[in-house]
């Protein structure tokens, strides 16, 4: 686990440089099924810097004219992996994705398999599935968010029945928002699962959570169902997760000011330092991100995709290279664990 990285520098920075150092041992290869300059340019940093090998999916010919036409000197034919109809490795992955969709009891042609292979955000993650990577980022396009193909190929990890959307808001410290990227209203089992996965990745950042169950109530001071789903949630994680300072419903400001806090909820175990904040739907969630980032000056890198066998992560189609590269610094740091 990483050990307090963010003491001088940002979090960002700092696990950033770690994933540098690291990956020089470690040869991890990552894989991209964006082909876009953003993300070529990325890639020729992320190979110049040896934070990973990138592999990216796409059609050659169009890829080695980006090369010669961005003046990139760190990637090659190497680095590019196009989906052949003919080779074995794609018969094979028809194959594959035939009976994993068959065993989920899906009814898939073959056709469809194919056209899904054709895909290269379906294509990355099958070769993340079969090892031949070991961590996947996709996202730059509308056409290749990764979300169908983590949840068909990779899946979630066993206890774990829902993927979430975790990201680091980075300024003064870091502070992790979740989920902001894929359940749209999560029930209260949900909800729980959301909080104790985003605990487990924010400990393995080496990080102690203090998590913040947000509301528009704080101690009842509203009545309303979604009130009552926050409240269930908090209470299931602490039967769960006994070890984990967590407190819910609570609103955002006694979950960060001490002074508020000690006004609206005095006994609350944060003590108006949270540092998690785990948001009772969507809506709330991916305004909040954004707010934090245009508005508040927060470097946000996201949304890191939790729960999966395998670290898989989504772009935003607004991202510039510099993200990509860091995103592609948390993907290493996701494979280490």
């Amino acid at each position: 686990m990483l050990k307090k990285l963010f003491e001088k520098k940002s979090f960002i920075a700092d696990i950033t440089e770690r994933a540098i150092t690291i990956a020089k041992h470690a040869s991890k290869t990552i894989v991209y099924a964006d082909s876009e300059d953003t993300v070529l340019l990325a890639c020729a940093s992320v190979a110049k810097e040896k934070i990973a090998k990138p592999l990216i999916v796409g059609t050659k010919k169009h890829i080695l004219s980006s090369y010669a036409r961005l003046k990139i000197k760190h990637l090659n034919e190497k680095n590019i992996v196009e989906p052949d109809e003919i080779s074995e490795e794609f018969i094979s992955f028809v194959k594959l994705y035939l009976a994993m969709r068959t065993k989920d009891g899906k009814i898939v042609t073959h056709e469809e398999a194919t056209s899904r292979m054709k895909q290269s955000h379906y294509y990355a993650a099958m070769l993340l599935s079969t090892g031949k990577a070991d961590g996947m980022i996709a996202g730059f396009s509308s056409a290749t968010k990764p979300y169908l193909p983590a949840f068909e190929i990779i899946k979630t990890y066993e206890g774990i029945s829902r993927a979430s959307g975790l990201f680091i808001m980075d300024k003064d410290k870091p502070y992790f928002f979740a989920d902001c990227a894929l359940n749209i209203n999560p029930t209260s089992d949900q909800l729980a699962e959301i909080a104790a996965t985003t605990a487990d990745t924010v400990i393995n950042f080496g990080i102690k959570p203090k998590i913040a169950m947000l509301s528009f109530s704080t101690r009842d001071s509203a009545k309303h169902e979604m009130v009552d789903k926050v409240k269930n949630a908090t209470r299931s994680v602490k039967e769960k997760h006994p070890e984990l300072l967590i407190d819910g419903e609570i609103q955002f400001d006694a979950a960060i000011i001490p002074g508020v806090m000690q006004r609206k909820c005095a006994d609350s175990v944060l003590k108006g330092d949270a540092n998690v904040f785990i948001f009772p739907d969507l809506n709330s969630g991916n305004i909040s991100y954004k707010i934090a980032e245009r508005l508040g000056g927060y470097k946000a890198i996201g949304p890191i995709m939790q729960g999966l066998n395998k670290p898989v992560n989504d772009l935003s189609r607004g991202c510039s290279s510099q993200d990509v590269v860091d995103l592609t610094a948390i993907t290493v740091m996701q494979s280490l664990q």
